[in-house]
């Protein structure tokens, strides 16, 4: 009962945020109106359970016309008119429908709610970023945030519905036989004593033990479940990264290699699965076992009042009816405890469902509020940096107290040895880095950040280029303008066809693209990383040139190893390393030449 009481309790903590949001009204209607066709579902029930009682007395005192009557019409009898049973279902049937209707539009709109609330939190604050640095460096345990985000708020909503509105239902079940059960039931002397409504607390005694033995066998099927959608994930994402990289694999010949990862990888599953088994059979064994009993378990109680004379037949027939509804409804936690497959709703799922959600909450509120670099924007015409300190997320030191001041209007290049931390000083400089300590103040201007692998996103050329700007909003002159001055003028009459760009374009082709991106965009520092290191240094040198010529006015700050870039700028700073481990930029332009 903890585990169940923690489930709700966390569970309660995911839901509210949309039962409160400017979706509520709708959202609250629509549960209110499912909750009620669940109530309005039991009180068909209720009178199916009487009309049990006078079709079994019909049957007992062969009375064909009441038969009939209760087959297909309706009888007034002793309890008043009595509907047929083609009415019951009917009615029954029709109320079934609309419920599983607005409750699958309960669970879509509930769905987007919270996709869009997720895909929101991931994004903003550069968290999707933070996390993936994390996870990378084995500091954070929160993988696969796209299923998160996908299938486990899918998961999270269907089995929050569907458990929530089957344990209120029962409760109402519960509740409405279990005056009936008290009812018929009777009394029973037991060592003198006499217990009246005795079936209620055979019942409750039966359910009770099924529970606690249910828990017993079951409660390891939550973290069975947790790491098989663990592992799952992790094959597919393994999957995923040789369709993106078929090329690279291929010129490696490394098939064998990936066929070695994905076979491991599977592994976990089929493990993880086999586990699940094992656990599955040992529970159905018991809930199988603990169902067939229960069929004729109020049979065996009641016969003695039946052999008596105490009630008919279809008296006896509508206790045991009652009593598989009340002891049906206690075993709720039974039946709901695991499914046959970790993908059908259970508790044990559900449990799972929350705990990957709820440490991926914790994952993105830590991102969005770590990292102690302080930033301070506004400076005209200035970017500087006082005794700034990086960090790994594992805390490894890269370097500390590192001290940088450019003014706008300078074309600089930073250069190092590889591994000295450059990358990292472009991210910091991004304000995408959050490990570490020091002052940065950045310029009032507007910034772009070229990074050594272009981002692709999927879509049209158009779309490629301009990208993260809207495609249509871009003036169709201006982008062929660009292509053409990077060289990619050939690519002109495709800007409107969609392909995977990504795979399509060369290396090279890649980093002309995003410099046409940065002509489009005319910021005013251009801060750019290896932004050239697919290509030959001829073609390096005259992508710099058209940079230039193209945005006379840009601060262009590029960081690279490549003593042919460094040649390309009016400064070049070097980071060195000092013996006490302090990092320091020292400034190697060369002198200007002897006028002659």
């Amino acid at each position: 009962m903890r585990r169940f009481a923690q489930i709700v309790k966390e569970g309660w903590r995911l839901t509210r945020p949309y039962f409160v949001s400017e979706e509520k009204w709708s959202a609250l209607a629509l549960l209110a109106v499912v909750l009620l066709l669940s109530f309005l579902g039991v009180r068909v029930l209720v009178v199916f359970n009487y009309w049990n009682r006078e079709f079994f007395n019909a049957i007992q005192n062969k009375n064909v016309t009441a038969f009939w009557d209760l087959l297909l019409f309706w009888q007034h009898g002793k309890t008043g008119l009595m509907p047929g049973f083609i009415i019951i279902v009917t009615v029954y049937v029709v109320m079934a429908l609309v419920r599983v209707y607005l409750t699958q539009l309960l669970q879509i709109r509930w769905r987007r709610w919270m996709t869009h609330r997720y895909v929101d939190a991931w994004l903003s604050g550069k968290a999707y970023y933070r996390i993936g640095l994390a996870t990378e460096h084995g500091a954070d345990p929160t993988d696969n945030p796209d299923q998160r985000i996908s299938e486990d708020v899918r998961d999270f909503v269907d089995n929050t519905l569907n458990l929530g509105r089957s344990f209120i239902a029962t409760m109402i079940e519960m509740v409405s036989f279990l005056s009936i059960l008290w009812t018929l039931s009777g009394s029973v002397s037991l060592f003198g004593l006499v217990i009246p409504g005795y079936m209620v607390w055979v019942a409750l005694i039966y359910s009770g033990f099924g529970t606690w033995l249910t828990h017993v066998i079951g409660r390891k099927l939550i973290g069975i479940n947790f790491r098989q959608q663990r592992y799952e994930a992790d094959f597919r994402y393994a999957a995923v990264r040789v369709r993106e990289n078929a090329e690279g694999i291929a010129l490696y010949d490394g098939e064998a290699d990936e066929r070695s990862n994905l076979v491991a990888r599977f592994v976990n599953i089929y493990r993880n699965w086999r586990q699940f088994m094992k656990r599955t059979v040992m529970l159905n064994s018991m809930t199988l076992t603990y169902g067939q009993i229960a069929g004729i378990f109020p049979l065996v109680v009641v016969a003695p009042r039946y052999f008596s004379g105490a009630i008919e037949l279809g008296g006896m027939m509508q206790v045991v009816d009652a009593f598989g509804r009340v002891q049906g409804a206690m075993s709720w936690f039974v039946d709901s405890y695991s499914g046959n497959t970790p993908d059908t709703n259970s508790l044990a799922r559900l449990r799972s469902i929350i705990e990957r959600l709820t440490t991926f909450d914790r994952a993105i509120e830590q991102a969005r509020t770590e990292g102690r670099i302080e930033r301070t924007g506004g400076a005209p015409g200035r970017l500087a940096a006082d005794r700034l300190t990086l960090v790994l997320p594992d805390g490894t030191t890269l370097y500390e107290g590192l001290d940088l001041d450019l003014q706008a209007g300078e074309s600089v290049a930073i250069a190092g040895r590889s591994g000295s931390g450059k990358s990292t000083l472009f991210r910091a400089l991004a304000g995408i880095w959050p490990y570490g300590t020091g002052r940065l103040m950045l310029p009032a201007e507007t910034t772009l950040f070229l990074p050594q692998r272009p981002y692709i996103p999927l879509g049209s050329l158009r779309r490629v280029v301009t990208y993260p700007d809207q495609a249509r909003a871009a003036d169709t002159g201006a982008i062929e303008h660009a292509l053409r001055v990077v060289g990619m003028g050939d690519l002109i009459p495709l800007l409107d066809a969609e392909d995977h760009w990504a795979t399509r374009l060369s290396g090279g082709e890649q980093q002309r693209i995003a410099f046409a991106r940065a002509i489009l965009a005319r910021p005013d520092w251009l801060f750019l990383d290896e932004a050239t290191a697919s290509l030959d240094p001829e073609s390096e040198a005259e992508l710099y040139r058209a940079l230039h010529e193209a945005l006379p006015r840009t601060t262009i700050v590029s960081i690279s190893h490549r003593p042919e870039v460094a040649a390309l700028h009016d400064r070049r700073l070097l980071l060195r390393r000092e013996p006490g481990g302090r990092v320091h930029l020292q400034d190697v332009t060369p002198a200007p030449a002897a006028a002659q």
